[in-house]
């Protein structure tokens, strides 16, 4: 499929667990990136980074993807998760991605629902499902957005998590396209972890991706399936990348010129 102009593209902050929120944003600016995505540790996080983050945002003219995660687990809701939005918020990021460890489905929707109540028209609350959460399957993901109903949630498609729980073309076409707001691809080996094996899939969304088209996922048939022009993040979380660029800049520029050679050789 041909498309006739290029999608933006986004540095995922997995790519840098070791990075300083400062450190993600001047690394996307320098390397060319269209956006930056953000990684909020709430332990971390005081109203001096936001203020940081926020001028390293205006002086560089990056714009956030996202800012993550908020990862719901059992009990009560984590008033972390409100700061996070509010953070995201003040950040200008679009999205805000979530995943589930809660295995009531309805705690979730509640939970989910109280983010998107406080994200109101400014930013994205994106439910991402892989098994390595309780939210496994893209049709688990939207039965969970349809009992929800807001307009302030989306659905994230993680090219990986997406392939190992047995996802479909066909089912990411019939995704709602007001539910996208952006995607994540990478490539790896396929086949690859034991979808049986929840610490092996784990671990190869932690250290085993690889660069666009240097491994097996239909990720050209999964882009086609989603709207044009559709913001791709690249999440290219990989023990690899991180030993042979340990240099920040380094990685960045790396992977953003995989992910360019990788379109260009689509045609997009």
């Amino acid at each position: 499929m041909t498309r006739d102009r290029l999608p933006p593209l986004c540095m995922a902050s997995g790519i840098m667990p070791e990075a300083t929120p400062l450190q993600l944003v001047e690394a996307a600016a320098r390397a060319g990136f269209d956006y930056g995505g953000m990684w909020f540790e709430a332990a971390d996080w005081t109203d001096a980074t936001t203020r940081q983050v926020k001028a390293a945002l205006r002086d560089t003219g990056l714009p956030l993807i996202d800012i993550e995660v908020v990862w719901i687990k059992p009990g009560p809701p984590d008033p972390d998760h409100l700061r996070l939005v509010d953070v995201g918020m003040e950040l200008g990021a679009r999205n805000v991605l979530c995943v589930s460890s809660d295995p009531d489905d309805g705690a979730t929707c509640d939970k989910l629902a109280m983010l998107a109540e406080r994200a109101g028209d400014a930013i994205r609350i994106n439910l991402e499902f892989g098994i390595f959460t309780e939210v496994k399957t893209i049709g688990q993901a939207s039965a969970i957005l349809r009992a929800i109903d807001h307009p302030a949630m989306g659905l994230l498609i993680d090219a990986l998590h997406w392939r190992r729980s047995g996802g479909t073309v066909a089912a990411v076409a019939a995704v709602p396209p007001a539910w996208l707001s952006y995607v994540q691809l990478c490539d790896a080996p396929d086949p690859g972890a034991d979808p049986a094996d929840a610490a092996a899939i784990l671990t190869e969304a932690i250290d085993g991706r690889v660069a666009l088209g240097a491994g097996g996922l239909p990720i050209g048939a999964l882009l086609d399936a989603m709207p044009q022009g559709l913001p791709v993040a690249v999440e290219e979380r990989s023990i690899a990348l991180r030993e042979g660029w340990p240099d920040l800049n380094a990685r960045a520029a790396r992977m953003l010129a995989t992910t360019r050679a990788w379109v260009a050789g689509r045609g997009l």
